[in-house]
């Protein structure tokens, strides 16, 4: 669900703070869910496919074997 979720939010450009805000989530707790340190739960998961705008199914995809980890946005301020 971990690699899903990065995988998702960097397709679509945001940053952890935004969607967390989107979400209605502490963006911290986020972090720690795309580290694999926390679990979420059924609500937060609503939440967050809801701010993504996407099937819940699309969390929960196996990635292929060969399938390298997505790559996290450049950090910083955007200009």
């Amino acid at each position: 669900m971990a690699w899903n979720l990065l995988r998702v939010r960097v397709a679509q450009g945001l940053s952890q703070e935004r969607l967390a805000a989107d979400a209605g989530v502490d963006r911290a707790y986020l972090c720690e869910l795309e580290r694999q340190a926390e679990n979420p739960t059924v609500d937060l998961l609503d939440k967050v496919v809801k701010a993504l705008a996407v099937p819940l199914c699309e969390l929960f995809v196996a990635p292929a074997e060969d399938a390298t980890p997505p790559k996290p946005l450049r950090g910083g301020r955007r200009r």
